[in-house]
């Protein structure tokens, strides 16, 4: 009986033991709550240190978790002494039910860029659920019937960060089959997308540039099962009259291979190729728009077939600034892919990347940012110069 007596008042103890455990747990989660939420921001606004406006660094937010890594990132990138950042902002990100907006992640992103006193252009895609109308998983899919919500919702970017960000990148690599969801590039239809989109955005912030393109760099010919390539598919637009639609053009130019001053030609991809496309737009009577490479540079990875080595890499990648700088006027940035992804691919993607994954800068990173800061280029153990001749 005594045995029982104690267990039962080892049990009572235990369940108000419990009880007073729980609501000191609900009082904490109380004074969370009411707790301000803590900020990152810094206390005042930062300034870029460059004498190399032109740089820009393309970024990856928008798949990132913590709130921490987005100002690690903006931090990284302001200290290499890039002016601007690329960033894309998906519309299925944002607008999950039609005419139901929710910014929290983009405000967080461009709050943090105009922190660390970098400007932002804004490419514009993906497209949500809703808008498919279940035709496909393939969040690039996108038809004409869906070419209104996506002008309201870039209409409705447009306003919100009027100021803040005022370049819009219309579609991405809109010359690329995989970029329409597997349908085939049509300069037509993309053509179409700008107009639908040009009258609202302006509507909504006069003084926003919308940027035709970004597109890519591909020998694919006329009815080729991957796409078309950018020469012709930028000369069709101007055929079509899409001219009217667009106030700049976004170019993908990679090196690949081939230094920066290889000289440009239909048949070959290179950084220089971008030129062939100036070229259009002139002869079109465009030569008074900008225009910007919005992804760029080259990849350094062992084992891939369009890579060089890390020392040519950083010498490449400075001297293309240099080239730039001094032939291409018309040039307003050139940004590198990519400044980091938040997460390893494991492939040789990974080595077009500035900061790793974990946030270590890449001797390229170093290269870059003295060149942005008007440094003397260094020469150390890590950093070797290029064989001659290569």
């Amino acid at each position: 009986m005594l045995r029982q007596t104690e267990e039962a008042e080892f049990k009572e103890r235990r369940a108000r033991a419990g009880a007073m455990a729980a609501l000191v747990l609900i009082a904490l989660l109380v004074l969370v709550a009411r707790r301000p939420p803590p900020t990152l921001l810094p206390a005042e606004r930062q300034t870029v240190e460059t004498e190399k406006p032109q740089v820009c660094v393309h970024t990856l937010l928008e798949n990132e978790v913590e709130e921490e890594s987005i100002l690690w990132s903006l931090e990284l990138a302001r200290e290499l002494g890039a002016s601007e950042i690329v960033q894309f902002f998906p519309w299925a990100y944002v607008e999950r039910e039609p005419g139901r907006y929710s910014w929290t992640l983009a405000d967080r992103i461009v709050r943090h860029a105009e922190m660390q006193g970098l400007g932002v252009i804004a490419r514009l895609g993906l497209v949500p659920d809703w808008a498919r109308d279940g035709k496909t998983e393939t969040l690039n899919y996108l038809t004409e019937e869906s070419f209104p919500a996506f002008a309201a919702y870039a209409a409705a970017f447009a306003e919100r960060y009027a100021g803040s960000v005022d370049h819009l990148i219309i579609w991405n690599e809109p010359n690329l089959n995989f970029e329409w969801g597997y349908q085939p590039a049509d300069p037509a239809r993309y053509g179409r997308l700008l107009r639908a989109s040009y009258g609202p955005i302006k509507r909504a912030n006069p003084g926003a540039v919308v940027m035709a393109g970004a597109l890519a760099p591909t020998l694919e010919a006329r009815g080729g099962g991957a796409g078309l390539n950018e020469l012709e598919f930028l000369q069709d637009l101007y055929d079509l009259g899409a001219a009217a639609f667009f106030d700049a053009l976004a170019i993908h130019s990679y090196g690949f291979r081939q230094p920066p001053e290889a000289e440009p030609a239909p048949d070959r991809l290179n950084f220089r190729r971008s030129e062939l496309l100036r070229e259009i737009m002139a002869a079109n009577g465009d030569g008074h728009k900008p225009a910007t490479i919005t992804e760029s540079g080259w990849n350094d990875h062992p084992r891939w077939t369009q890579a060089v080595r890390p020392s040519q890499r950083s010498a490449y990648t400075v001297r293309a600034f240099e080239f730039a700088e001094k032939n291409w006027p018309w040039l307003e940035n050139l940004c590198i892919w990519a400044l980091r992804y938040p997460a390893d691919v494991y492939s040789y993607p990974d080595n077009f990347t500035l900061v790793s994954a974990d946030f270590v800068e890449k001797p390229i990173y170093f290269a870059l940012q003295d060149y942005a800061r008007g440094r003397a280029r260094r020469q150390s153990p890590w950093l070797p110069p290029p064989r001659a001749g290569r």
